[in-house]
């Protein structure tokens, strides 16, 4: 069936962008519908940017019957309530609407929808809940499906949870007791070859019709040996490591919480915590009797190819990231507050001290303050963060010249205030470059 047309939900995601580019390989007539996707995926004309979650039955009828659709692969996820993300309208509503779609299409086809493993007595997240839900709703629609369990991801790219991971990997630091958490790793190849085994088959077929499958390794590794492996690969098994207090995981995750009302996804949050404490497994055998389909070793997985340079930089300055990010809206906020309430005599005096118009001392000290806290909170959002970084970056430069031009004596002051600020336009370089997280 190498004319069956596919339509990939979630294209430009971790599992959805192999599992396009793995289907277009094999021949397969292959269709990506994303949010938004990154300039470098855009290459490919037959990706299409949609608003998918606020399409309707009809309009998701339509979309499948106006390009023939045979089997749609449905990516779609989100870990955690807020700004932007909703777990139920994800998970459970779009799903409903996407089964009465299909129905209404007028067209037979197959939904192959990604899920987790586990079993509902374990779920506690509305993730994991919501998710469940919609297995349910699959189940009970009587449409040709099959819904793949993968265990956790290892992908040469490197998003969430597996980008942490690769961090923990890289820095001389250590886990708590998580790291005795059971896993069953998949490389993502295997969901993608399981995603082409189910293309070749008739919709009628009862091999692929109505099947639950957890995708992962057989055996069942510790998380502590999932970050050992990664160690191998970046060569850093040897290193010394600090293992933080047991606390500061359940302190980051309220942190990373808080930050994601700001439109930030940071891997470390509440429900990233809860689903690793519970563990990754599943029993991998009905699949593999299945397809045929022996699964890639943790260890073939990350260890098939060397560790470049970009993974490296990437494992070690992942973290760091938000700490520079972090710290550029403090530092921009706080010169702005001090300025303005702190120390305002001394910021104006330092104007009127060098001949500054007097009556424009006031005004210009109110209004740089008030630009350089604007500067903080816009970095402080993701939405706006590039454009609080320009603006940081431009504001810079022009207390530099503006002050060389009239005020030169302070390039030459004890505490070199002003000569620190080249070493800060350049770490605001350094996280406009690092914004993307795809």
């Amino acid at each position: 069936m190498s004319d069956c047309k596919i339509l990939v939900l979630g294209a430009s995601g971790l599992i959805g962008r192999v599992v396009t580019d793995d289907l277009r390989a094999r021949g397969f007539p292959t269709i990506g519908i994303a949010r938004r996707f990154t300039h470098s995926q855009k290459a490919n004309a037959l990706d299409l940017e949609l608003p998918i979650m606020a399409l309707d039955v009809a309009a998701l009828a339509r979309l499948l019957r106006d390009r023939e659709v045979d089997i749609v692969v449905n990516c779609l996820g989100v870990l955690q309530d807020g700004p932007g993300s909703d777990t139920g309208a994800v998970h459970r509503d779009f799903v409903a609407r996407l089964l009465a779609g299909i129905r209404d299409s007028g067209r037979a086809m197959r939904l192959v929808h990604i899920s987790i493993p586990g079993v509902a007595e374990d779920d506690h997240t509305s993730f994991s809940v919501t998710k469940r839900e919609a297995e349910r709703l699959i189940a009970a629609s009587g449409i040709p499906h099959a819904i793949l369990r993968p265990g956790f991801v290892v992908a040469p790219a490197a998003y969430g949870g597996s980008a942490m991971l690769r961090a923990l990997a890289a820095l001389p630091v250590d886990v708590p007791e998580e790291a005795a958490t059971l896993f069953q790793p998949i490389a993502v190849e295997d969901i993608a070859t399981t995603i082409a085994w189910l293309a070749e088959r008739a919709i009628a077929d009862p091999a692929a019709n109505a099947v639950s499958w957890d995708l992962m390794q057989p055996q069942p590794i510790t998380l502590g040996g999932v970050i050992k492996q990664f160690r191998f690969s970046f060569g850093t098994a040897d290193t010394l490591r600090l293992r933080p207090p047991a606390f500061m995981i359940d302190l980051g995750a309220k942190l990373g919480d808080l930050v994601s009302q700001l439109g930030w996804v940071p891997p470390l949050r509440s429900t990233a915590i809860a689903e690793l404490r519970r563990g990754v497994t599943g029993d991998p055998r009905g699949w593999m009797a299945a397809t045929g389909i022996v699964p890639k070793m943790l260890a073939e997985a990350v260890g098939g190819r060397s560790s470049t340079i970009q993974d490296k930089w990437f494992a070690r300055l992942f973290l760091i990231k938000a700490l520079v990010i972090a710290s550029l809206a403090l530092f921009w906020v706080a010169s702005g507050f001090i300025a303005l309430f702190v120390s305002y005599d001394a910021a104006a005096g330092i104007l009127s001290a060098r001949n500054f118009p007097p009556a424009l001392v006031g005004p210009f000290t109110v209004l740089t303050s008030l630009m350089d806290m604007s500067i903080g909170v816009l970095i402080a959002f993701r939405r706006t963060a590039a454009f609080g970084l320009i603006a940081g970056i431009l504001a810079s430069l022009g207390y530099m010249i503006g002050t060389a031009i009239l005020m030169p004596d302070l390039w030459i002051e004890p505490l070199g205030a002003l000569v620190k600020t080249g070493p800060a336009i350049v770490l605001m370089l350094v996280a406009l470059l690092t914004l993307d997280n795809r």
